[in-house]
Order: structure tokens, then C-alpha cells, then sequence
């Protein structure tokens, strides 16, 4: 049984929440403040986090950037903020999904299906990807094993999106990727939107865990106008 902690101060949405969360076989910890969750978080073991924004006690932006200094639990903001630049905030800190309020519970049980089943998984369906292998690439070493990602030794935490997103790089090296075209393989199979700006947050996100320097970056390029390309050699060493 997958576990969600919910941080929505709200009392009538999140009891409506909960208890359909509840009916499609979740377990659920509830929460209404900020220093709640941060106490729910460090006490339970949880799947996933639906995260209010605007909370009595603070911002769930701030939440957000305390788990995640301890954590990847995937998390999805549930905002009446809109606006684009709330919404980049969100992702750029280390949301992996937002909702914007009045929203459908259906809609709501999409994206956590969704974004569970993809990190679960982690996986991919390209024909290298399928096999027990190392893709080497300048100082990364991806093992499709496990789903993880080294550089000089050194363990890199990727969410399932961003190991994806990583993915549909290094399957196509030295090649012009146009954003539609990463967005479409992105989204594949998929149950969730992204625009343009949410993958420019991804591959900034990207950057700043591969590169040595994500302003100056080596490894994904941006072609102004066109797309990005990874500019690393890739050696696939077979077990």
C-alpha cells in the first residue's frame, strides 16, 4: 500500500482528498501546518507528498527545500498560485508536479498515479536501455541496472523524470534534440503535461547535479532557437 502524506490546511478540500485518496486504497497522513509535515516527514516512511503552498506557519516552499536536503520523495504542489513564475519556483526548488486549484480528483489521481509508477520503475523503453549496462560519458558512468548515476565515484540523486529526461540525452549524442521532440518522448505513456518552461527547469535541475560548472555547462548544450544537445562521446560497456 502506497503511502501519501497530504500538508493542506484547507480542512473541507483535504478531507475530500483524503478520503477519496483513501477509498482508491492509500494510506494517508494528514497535515495542516508546515512544522506538521516537517514532523510527519522525519516520522514516516512515505511514497509520495501532496504540498499545500500557502500554509498558516510558512511556505511550502520551504518545506519542499528541507526534504529535500534529506530526500527525493516525489512531491506535487497543490497551488491556487498559477502564475508561471510560481509555478517554475515550484519545480525549480524541487517539485516534481503542481496542480492548480479548483482541480478535478480524477485529474489529481492521474498525476500521482503517474508520477509513482514512474519511480518505481525508472525505467525506459530503448533497446539499450533494456540490457544489464554501463553507459560511460565524459566523467559519468550510468548503470541501467539500478537506475544510477556516478561521476569520479560519486553517487548523483536524480529523480525518475530527470534520470529519463538523462536518458533521452545520452540515447542520442551529438544530436540536435528540438524541445518538442524531448518533450514528446518525455511524456510518453504518460499521464501529465509539460510546457516548454518546465522542461527548461528539468534540464537547469540537470545541469546543476552533471556538470561542473551548470553555468558554463559541457555535457547538455543549448542551441539557441532549436533545442539542446548532448555533447559528450557515449561508450556503452556491455556485461
Amino acid at each position: 500500500m502506497y503511502k501519501i502524506l497530504l500538508v493542506e490546511d484547507d480542512q473541507p478540500l483535504s478531507m475530500g482528498i483524503e478520503f477519496t485518496l483513501k477509498d482508491e486504497g492509500y494510506e494517508v497522513y494528514k497535515a495542516s501546518t508546515l512544522e506538521e509535515g516537517r514532523m510527519l516527514f522525519n516520522l514516516e516512511d512515505v511514497d509520495i507528498i501532496l504540498l499545500d503552498i500557502n500554509l498558516p506557519d510558512g511556505s511550502g516552499y520551504d518545506l519542499c527545500k528541507y526534504i529535500r536536503l534529506k530526500s527525493q520523495t516525489p512531491i506535487i504542489f497543490l497551488t491556487a498560485l498559477d502564475e508561471e513564475v510560481n509555478i517554475i519556483l515550484g519545480l525549480d526548488i524541487g517539485g516534481d508536479d503542481y496542480i492548480t486549484k479548483p482541480f478535478r480528483v480524477r485529474e489529481l489521481l492521474s498525476r500521482i498515479k503517474a508520477i509513482l509508477r514512474r519511480n518505481s520503475s525508472k525505467s525506459i523503453n530503448q533497446n539499450e536501455m533494456d540490457n544489464d549496462n554501463q553507459i560511460k560519458s565524459g566523467d559519468l558512468i550510468i548503470n541501467t541496472l539500478n537506475a544510477s548515476v556516478e561521476k569520479r565515484g560519486k553517487n548523483i540523486i536524480l529523480t525518475a523524470q530527470e534520470y529519463k529526461l538523462l536518458l533521452i540525452f545520452v540515447n542520442k549524442p551529438k544530436a540536435l534534440l528540438k524541445r518538442d521532440e524531448i518533450l514528446s518522448e518525455l511524456i510518453k505513456g504518460e499521464e501529465i503535461f509539460f510546457d516548454e518552461n518546465t522542461l527548461s527547469v528539468y534540464i537547469k535541475r540537470i545541469r546543476e547535479k552533471i556538470e561542473d560548472n551548470y553555468k558554463e555547462p559541457k555535457y547538455i548544450i543549448t542551441q539557441r532557437g532549436m533545442g539542446y544537445k548532448w555533447n559528450m562521446d557515449i561508450l556503452i560497456i556491455q556485461k
